[in-house]
């Protein structure tokens, strides 16, 4: 059990790892930034042509299979991509009001807008209907909890509120990693520059969970808070490489070249090279393939992937021996204003 703030409590379950592992292959110069995998790609596709039916088919299997990873994945992309085109999402509204699915990406799309106003707080209230709506459709999905997690940290609400909405989504999925790092961005806002509290919310949820789940990767997340903050204590050097450590690990559970582990290399890769870890970070590039994510190079760069490119360089420069071209490698790189 994960020694948590007393607004925060965690609980256990088992899961199997659910991606096999693979043989990597060798380094791809093409670089594609942030690419749809297999499922998700004809859905955008559809969507683009005004056709809601496949992202239906496509949340409505994952809500099915309770495959919560992939169903967070896919609606937030989905609501993103109904931020600028949006005529496919309002034809599935028109044709299934009260779909579950269509609840959930509603209310995503909701929080992301309202997320991007100067009066947040104020207009995130107004779309708590939708959240609830979205949580009532299906008591099963962790995901709408997930939504709401971060909608109640935009909103500035309170600690027991948010950890009524902690013990409902971890009742639904114990290792959901959605709802653990917005536990941890919430924690990360309530006590600012406490970094070590974000550590100690991190490091026993990951050892609680399985080796295959993604919340194993949550000390990492944890890290490059800390490295992009630059405020508060000094964090001790062996928790960020333990951090760093344990992502390697669980990279190495995935298959390699594939766009589902891909945020998770990407970050690997930051925060290793912020550590001046090159063989590592090299190793989780060539793993990450040519598959680069905004996060977390949009946190350092407004160009994420020419933040990549550059930091692909500079690695690949330090392991030749060669001076390297990388973000500061000390503490208090900082970071544009966090999304949500």
């Amino acid at each position: 059990m994960a020694v948590l703030p007393p607004f925060i409590r965690g609980s256990r379950m088992r899961i199997t790892d659910p991606h096999p592992v693979a043989e990597p292959p060798a380094d791809d110069d093409e670089v594609l930034l942030d690419a749809p995998d297999e499922r998700l790609g004809p859905a955008l596709v559809a969507a683009a042509r005004g056709e809601h039916e496949p992202a239906a088919k496509l949340l409505a299997t994952t809500r099915e299979h309770a495959e919560w990873e992939d169903r967070d994945r896919y609606a937030v992309r989905l609501a993103s991509f109904a931020h600028s085109r949006g005529e496919w999402l309002e034809n599935w509204r028109a044709t299934a009001p009260y779909d579950p699915d269509v609840l959930l990406v509603g209310a995503q799309l909701a929080v992301d807008r309202a997320w991007e106003s100067p009066a947040r707080a104020e207009l995130l209230r107004t779309v708590s209907p939708s959240i609830t709506a979205a949580a009532r459709s299906d008591d099963r999905d962790p995901v709408p909890w997930r939504v709401a997690l971060d909608h109640a940290r935009g909103a500035r609400a309170g600690h027991r509120y948010f950890e009524e909405l902690w013990e409902a989504a971890v009742r639904r999925a114990p290792h959901h990693y959605g709802c653990h790092v917005a536990a941890l961005k919430y924690l990360a806002g309530a006590w600012h520059g406490s970094h070590r509290e974000c550590f100690d919310f991190a490091e026993p949820a990951a050892q609680d969970a399985p080796p295959g789940s993604l919340v194993q990767a949550l000390p990492l997340q944890a890290a490059f808070a800390y490295l992009t903050d630059g405020c508060g204590p000094e964090v001790p050097r062996e928790r960020l490489d333990a951090a760093a450590d344990r992502a390697i690990a669980l990279s190495a559970r995935y298959p390699a070249s594939d766009p589902w582990p891909a945020e998770l290399r990407n970050l690997a890769a930051y925060v290793l090279v912020r550590l001046e870890r090159w063989s590592d970070a090299q190793e989780q590039l060539r793993l990450t393939g040519p598959y680069a994510t905004s996060f977390p190079w949009d946190r350092v760069s407004d160009d994420p992937l020419g933040r990549f490119l550059e930091v692909r360089d500079g690695v690949r420069r330090a392991v030749a021996g060669e001076p390297p071209r990388h973000p500061r490698s000390g503490h208090g790189d900082h970071a544009h204003s966090p999304a949500h």
